[in-house]
């Protein structure tokens, strides 16, 4: 296997104190590889980045239009969001409109990563619940398709329904078998594939232009209402939601657990996908932000962009320590 590339650095004063290496691929819309760094043939958990493919069913089958899903709740279901006052509101209504009832959830609860509500909480002496969980809007969106197919409760078991189909769609989407699947944080199951077979269903996404068939049009449903709905996806501050604005409409963007990345691109008609071999989400930011600002998608200059790369960094003090920058070469083409 060759071994991951530099991608990202630390430099504190005159040394380098970091560095992160990587894999990447890039995706056309017939499936191919146009453009790789380190092994795209490496295999990965895709994590939380693959929640547009787990989504696909949702869409497919008639469920989201039975339960009136409207494009902020598909981008729900595709997040890992904040767990702010805005989206545990948003996936609590979504339930009760199921006629369901948060005990139903199969995800877990924790603490929220937004501040706010976890001060809320904290004030109230309240516990946060499985609606606070950053799975919760895709675990909607299995509790839905669940009723919709008149399956079982325990919608994260490997073979049920809910679950046969999410597989059925991210083996289709990656052209992969699959070689094996881990149970992710909030307890579905996580189908692993090669990097570039996750580049390849991305692309897939990308080519879709919502006037085909019911996948194509599932496909172009969920990019559309990501891109319409960043703060649904993840949330305030958070990578996804601010290089999906910096990109202006032209990017559907999605991190997933230990350093995995990836972005649709639809005028493009390209897929992306990135790991961060040691899983630093610092990393990962800065490696997304470097591919897109060498595709076009993201100006260089733009705030989101120099959060995540180029950026000072700085003590508790204001004075600056060191620059989080990408590696020399790095996305130059290999």
């Amino acid at each position: 296997m060759p071994d991951p590339v530099p991608m990202v650095e630390l430099w504190r004063g005159p040394l380098r104190e970091s560095l992160h290496a990587g894999h990447a691929a890039i995706c056309d819309a017939r499936g191919a590889v146009v453009e790789g760094w380190g092994d795209p043939q490496g295999v990965i958990y895709p994590r939380s980045s693959c929640k547009m493919i787990q989504a696909l069913p949702l869409v497919e089958s008639g469920a989201a239009d039975a339960a009136g899903l409207s494009p902020a709740q598909l981008a729900l279901a595709c997040a890992s969001h904040q767990g702010s006052a805005m989206h545990v509101a948003a996936v609590a209504d979504w339930t009760r409109g199921l006629g369901l009832a948060e005990a139903d959830f199969r995800c877990g609860s924790h603490e929220p990563d937004d501040r706010a509500e976890r001060l809320r909480l904290i004030r109230a002496g309240e516990a946060p619940c499985q609606f606070h969980n950053n799975c919760s809007g895709k675990h909607a969106g299995f509790l839905t398709l669940a009723r919709h197919l008149r399956a079982g409760p325990d919608y994260v078991a490997i073979d049920h329904p809910v679950q046969v189909a999410a597989r059925a769609a991210f083996e289709d989407l990656t052209a992969e078998t699959s070689p094996g699947w881990g149970v992710d944080g909030c307890s579905a199951p996580n189908h692993a594939s090669t990097l570039a077979g996750l580049a390849r269903a991305m692309a897939a996404f990308a080519a879709a232009t919502g006037g085909g068939d019911a996948r194509d049009r599932a496909m172009h449903r969920l990019t559309r209402a990501m891109i319409a709905h960043p703060g649904m996806v993840a949330g305030e501050g958070r990578a996804c939601t601010e290089l999906m604005q910096a990109a202006g409409g032209r990017a559907a963007i999605k991190t997933g657990a230990e350093g995995v990345f990836v972005a649709i691109l639809p005028d493009l008609r390209l897929g992306l996908a990135l790991k961060i071999a040691d899983g630093a989400t610092r990393a990962s930011e800065a490696a997304v932000t470097a591919l897109l600002v060498r595709l076009g998608v993201v100006a260089a200059d733009h705030p989101a962009a120099r959060r995540r790369l180029g950026r000072a960094m700085a003590n508790w003090r204001g004075i600056a320590t060191g620059t989080l920058r990408a590696a020399p070469g790095f996305p130059a083409a290999p």
